[in-house]
């Protein structure tokens, strides 16, 4: 009897657990499956600081509700390099909140978001970015991501967010095959190049202007300024260049 009650045991358990593991299904129609699908998977990363005092502060806010709402991250690095993963990729974490780059809106659905453990007032430890690099190796393979696709929250919401700050090191991350990066042989601007242009194919919103020019002096110069700076111009051809001569994107 012992084994029978047992054994109704178990296959209710199976029942519950296939129950929360099947896809939703809409009464209102017939299910018929499609093999013909993947999970949402993420088109580009988004990097931010986590302007907190250690990585454990900002473990507690990115796993609890906090005075500013809920907020997430798909991994957090410490300033030792130790990475820490809070949701799943193919899940939308809550971390670029109101944000565009290149045309596309709702960069929480499209993106990985990476959070450093830093203040914002200080440089990224080497500790740190070497495994960031090594996690960008992995997720730029095994997710498809475009290796330039890899910017900083300021990049997509300049309005409100100025991380990872001027002290990330982007030159770097460039180096290594990642987001975009002037070189070193800057060639000539020709005649009627448009900058605000250039700044929107890089991917910039445009909608703030000065704000949009912020970020992308915080990004490519270190700085700050709302107005535009000699060299702006040869750099943005020459990030202009760089696009036009990536292979182009399969479409799925």
């Amino acid at each position: 009897m012992k084994s029978v009650r047992l054994l109704a045991v178990l296959l209710g358990l199976l029942v519950i657990s296939a129950c929360a593991t099947a896809p939703p299904r809409n009464p209102l129609a017939d299910w018929h499956a499609s093999p013909n699908h993947e999970p949402r998977r993420a088109r580009m990363v988004v990097i931010h600081h986590t302007a907190m005092r250690s990585a454990e502060g900002a473990l507690l806010v990115l796993q609890t509700r906090n005075s500013g709402g809920r907020v997430s991250s798909h991994y957090l690095i410490g300033e030792d390099g130790r990475r820490y993963q809070l949701v799943a990729e193919q899940e939308r974490a809550w971390h670029a909140g109101s944000s565009r780059w290149a045309g596309m809106d709702d960069i929480n659905s499209i993106s990985i978001g990476i959070e450093l453990d830093n203040d914002g007032s200080e440089p990224f430890s080497d500790a740190q970015i070497g495994s960031l690099l090594e996690l960008l190796a992995d997720l730029t393979d095994r997710l498809g991501i475009q290796p330039h696709l890899v910017v900083g929250h300021g990049d997509v919401a300049p309005t409100k967010k100025d991380d990872p700050s001027v002290h990330f090191p982007w030159q770097r991350l460039a180096l290594a095959g990642y987001g975009l990066w002037p070189r070193d042989a800057l060639g000539p601007v020709p005649a009627g190049f448009d900058a605000w242009a250039a700044l929107r194919l890089v991917g910039y919103d445009l909608r703030d202007p000065r704000a949009a020019l912020a970020a992308f002096h915080r990004h490519f110069r270190g700085r700050e300024d709302r107005e535009w700076l000699e060299g702006d111009a040869a750099i943005l051809h020459d990030l202009q260049l760089q696009l036009m001569e990536l292979p182009q994107a399969t479409a799925e």
